[in-house]
């Protein structure tokens, strides 16, 4: 049967004309002087609040914001601030998955130099119900990252971490630093032809993997096409890129029927039989994915002299290794200095 997903996603960029990151600026002790960096004691989120600022703003020179912005949401969305909970959990995450990967594998002036300047937790999904999405992620001219969905976290569950918060992650990151230093033009070639940035949430993810695009927002436009190969090489375990890479070797065929929005519904690669030899769905999956994988593993390499097989390496064995509890207590064991009168 055809896959259907019952609610796509969309992973949204914001670029910003004249707004890069570049590793010869100065950066300051801080980007932001006129913000009072003495923690309440009193406070009850002073456990966080140090966290945030010895494992964040000190090294990277980055504001995790968790008490949300209106200033810094859309307003066409109802949304909802995070849960402290749900913060400490995903701030804690964050800084295991993301920001200790790039420490360990490029060094720790990487992110310095190279990533956002902001984070911005929001607890609630930002819904499109017209096109039927939702936003898990922006990137913002490189500057700033929001996460949502935040007070859904289930931090036990690998898979709903991986779909949901660490994919997006790195996404976003790979969003940032195509807009300091861009891929090779070659990538766009590869599915120019399939694109589809109106439609592609009606579409197949394994109709998608067969035609070279890992998922289907891939298949929306050439930039979210190369965030996903990045984020999806790097984050999908083994077991779920074989599963991408089964599909991209199947051949899919159009039924000649059209779905209700339509479009063209396709056969399961069950029930097909190719008795030409050839691909019906007239592409070769599994090169274009191929191919699309070595533009980014050589254009991570002589642009950022990271070996993207060891950032896969590393954040596979860190996602099978995640200690919550030991994460949690680096937070919760943060002592408030004792009051005197």
């Amino acid at each position: 049967m055809k896959l259907r997903n019952l609610l796509y996603i969309v992973f949204a960029l914001f670029l910003s004309i004249g707004i890069v990151s570049c590793s010869d600026d100065e950066l300051g002790e801080t980007i932001f002087p006129d913000v009072d960096e003495t923690i309440d004691p009193n406070s009850y989120s002073f456990q966080l609040d140090s966290f945030l600022k010895r494992e964040y703003l000190e090294p990277y020179n980055l504001d995790f914001k968790y008490k949300m912005e209106d200033v810094g949401t859309d307003m066409n969305y109802n949304l909802v601030p995070a849960r402290y909970d749900a913060s400490v959990d995903l701030a804690s995450l964050t800084k295991y998955l993301w920001f200790e990967v790039y420490d360990t594998i490029a060094g720790t002036e990487f992110l310095r130099a190279y990533g956002p300047r902001i984070i911005h937790l929001i607890g609630s999904p930002a819904f499109n119900p017209v096109a039927g999405t939702m936003i898990l992620g922006l990137a913002e001219g490189g500057i700033k990252v929001s996460l949502y969905r935040v007070n859904y976290i289930d931090p036990t569950d690998p898979a709903q971490l991986n779909e949901y918060y660490l994919h997006t992650m790195h996404h976003e990151f790979a969003h940032i630093l195509h807009q300091t230093k861009v891929y090779p033009t070659e990538f766009q070639l590869l599915s120019n032809s399939f694109y589809d940035p109106m439609n592609w949430q009606d579409r197949d993810d394994r109709v998608c993997n067969s035609f070279g695009c890992v998922t289907a927002y891939g298949s929306s436009e050439e930039r979210e096409d190369f965030a996903e190969i990045v984020a999806t090489y790097i984050t999908a375990t083994d077991e779920e890129w074989a599963d991408i890479m089964y599909y991209a070797g199947r051949n899919f065929q159009e039924s000649g029927k059209e779905d209700n929005t339509g479009n063209p519904i396709y056969e399961d690669p069950e029930d097909i039989q190719d008795n030409n030899g050839g691909l019906l769905d007239g592409a070769d999956g599994v090169a274009i994915i191929n191919q699309k994988v070595q533009i980014a593993r050589t254009w991570f390499r002589d642009s950022w002299g990271v070996d993207l097989d060891t950032l896969r390496a590393e954040v596979q064995r860190r996602q099978s290794h995640i200690n919550l509890d030991s994460l949690r207590n680096v937070v919760y064991s943060i002592e408030k200095p004792v009051i005197t009168e």
